[in-house]
C-alpha cells in the first residue's frame, strides 16, 4: 500500500514537473529570441536601413531560434500568438501618440477612397486565390486565406477552424509579409533620401530617454494599453489588441490634461517601446519561417507566383490612389502595400511619413476584411460544396458510360 501510495505521489510531483517545463518553455524560448534580436538590430544599425531596424533583427531571430530547436530537438514549436498579441499593442500604442499629433481631419475626408481601394485589394486578392487554387491543386478557402492580406496569425487561426492547410496559408502569408516589410522601405530609401529617417537611436538613448517625472505617465498608458488591447479583443474587434491601444495612445494626453492633473502634459512614450514592439512583431514572423517547410519545388514556384501577383495588384491600386487623391507615391504605396497592417504603419512611422493616413487606409481594410470574414467563408465553402457534387456527377456519368 505504502509502495503504491509513494508511486502515485512520484507521478503526481513528475506530472507537475513536466506541466511546470512545458509552462516555462514559451518564457525561456522568447527570451533567447530577445537575447538574439537585440545584437542582430545592433548589427542591421550600422547597415543604415532606417527605423524599422528591429523588426528586421526580430524575424531573423525567430527564425534562427525555431529553426535551431527544430534542428536539436527534433520537434517543430508553433509560433507563439501572445508574443504577437504584446508586440501589436506596444506598437499601436506608440502610433497612436503619433497619430495624435497629426492632422485627422484630411483623414477623414478620404473615407471614399479608402472604401474603394479597400474593396478594389479585396476583390484582386478574392481573383488571384481562385488562380491559386487551380495552379496548386488545393481547395478554394485555403487559397484563398493564404492570398487575401489579413494577418499571418488570423488566417492561419481560421485555416486551423476549418480544418485547412495551415502551414501552406502561414508559409503565404508570411512570405507576403516579409517580402513588403522589405521591399517597401528599400524602394524608397532607393528613390528618395528626403523620406528615410535614417536616425537609429543609440540603444544607451533609447533606455535612458525617460525622465524620472515622466515614468508614472508611461505605466498608466501601459497599463491603459494592455486594457484597450484586452477589451478591444473581447469585443471581436478586428486587430483588436492592435486597434485598442492604438485608441489609448491618441486619447492619453487629451484625457490626462482634462484631469485636474498640475501643468500641460504632454507625454511621448520613450523608442524602448517602439523597438521591443518591434521585435516582438519581427520574432512572430521570423517564427513562421523557422517551421520545417514540406513544399514541392512546384508548390514554392506557384506561392511565389501568388506573391508577386498580389504585389503587382497593391502596385495597381497605389497607381489608382494617386489618380484620385492628392497624396505623394509614398503614401499611396504604404496605404495601399499588401503587408501586415501592423507592419506597414510601422513602416511609416519609421519613414516619418503621413502615419494617420497609413493608419486610417490599414484600419479600414482590416476591419472589411474581418468583418466580412463570416460571409466569404460561407461562400468559399459553399462553392467547394458545388464544386464537389459536380465532380460526383461527372463521375457517375463517366461510369455509367463505361458500364
Amino acid at each position: 500500500m505504502n509502495q503504491i501510495l509513494s508511486t502515485a505521489i512520484q507521478e503526481k510531483a513528475d506530472n507537475n514537473e513536466q506541466r511546470a517545463v512545458a509552462e516555462l518553455k514559451p518564457l525561456i524560448i522568447l527570451g533567447l529570441e530577445m537575447f538574439l534580436a537585440l545584437p542582430l538590430g545592433l548589427l542591421l544599425s550600422q547597415l543604415h536601413i532606417g527605423g524599422v531596424t528591429w523588426l528586421f533583427g526580430g524575424i531573423m531571430s525567430g527564425a534562427i531560434i525555431l529553426q535551431s530547436y527544430r534542428i536539436f530537438y527534433k520537434h517543430c514549436l508553433l509560433p507563439n500568438r501572445s508574443v504577437r498579441k504584446i508586440g501589436m499593442a506596444l506598437v499601436g500604442l506608440n502610433v497612436g501618440f503619433s497619430v495624435a499629433r497629426g492632422n485627422l481631419a484630411s483623414v477623414a475626408s478620404s473615407a471614399p477612397v479608402f472604401i474603394f481601394l479597400t474593396f478594389f485589394i479585396l476583390i484582386c486578392g478574392t481573383i488571384i486565390g481562385y488562380i491559386y487554387s487551380r495552379l496548386i491543386k488545393t481547395n478554394l478557402l485555403t487559397a484563398m486565406l493564404a492570398t487575401v492580406p489579413g494577418g499571418v496569425g488570423l488566417m492561419s487561426a481560421i485555416a486551423a477552424d476549418y480544418g485547412r492547410d495551415v502551414t501552406l496559408v502561414a508559409l503565404v502569408q508570411a512570405l507576403r509579409v516579409t517580402t513588403v516589410v522589405l521591399l517597401i522601405p528599400s524602394i524608397a530609401r532607393v528613390s528618395t533620401g528626403t523620406y528615410i529617417n535614417l536616425q537609429t537611436s543609440h540603444i544607451q538613448d533609447t533606455l535612458l530617454s525617460l525622465a524620472p517625472s515622466q515614468f508614472g505617465f508611461l505605466l498608466l498608458a501601459l497599463v491603459l494599453g494592455g486594457l484597450g488591447a484586452y477589451l478591444a479583443g473581447r469585443a471581436k474587434i478586428p486587430a483588436g489588441d492592435f486597434f485598442g491601444a492604438l485608441i489609448v495612445g491618441i486619447a492619453f494626453n487629451p484625457v490626462v490634461n482634462w484631469l485636474p492633473v498640475p501643468g500641460d502634459v504632454n507625454f511621448i512614450p520613450p523608442p524602448l517601446i517602439n523597438l521591443i514592439g518591434q521585435m516582438l512583431l519581427g520574432i512572430t514572423i521570423g517564427e513562421y519561417w523557422g517551421k520545417k517547410p514540406t513544399f514541392r519545388g512546384q508548390t514554392i514556384a506557384y506561392t511565389l507566383m501568388s506573391v508577386a501577383l498580389t504585389l503587382v495588384a497593391g502596385a495597381i491600386a497605389a497607381v489608382l490612389a494617386m489618380q484620385l487623391t492628392s497624396w505623394d507615391w509614398l503614401t499611396c504605396m504604404l496605404v495601399t502595400a499588401p503587408g501586415g497592417s501592423a507592419e506597414m504603419i510601422l513602416v511609416a512611422l519609421a519613414l516619418d511619413h503621413n502615419v494617420e493616413i497609413v493608419t486610417a487606409g490599414h484600419l479600414m481594410r482590416l476591419i472589411a476584411i474581418n468583418s466580412s470574414l463570416p460571409l466569404w467563408v460561407f461562400l468559399f465553402r459553399r462553392l467547394e460544396e458545388n464544386e464537389k457534387l459536380k465532380k460526383l456527377e461527372l463521375d457517375a456519368i463517366s461510369f455509367s458510360k463505361e458500364s
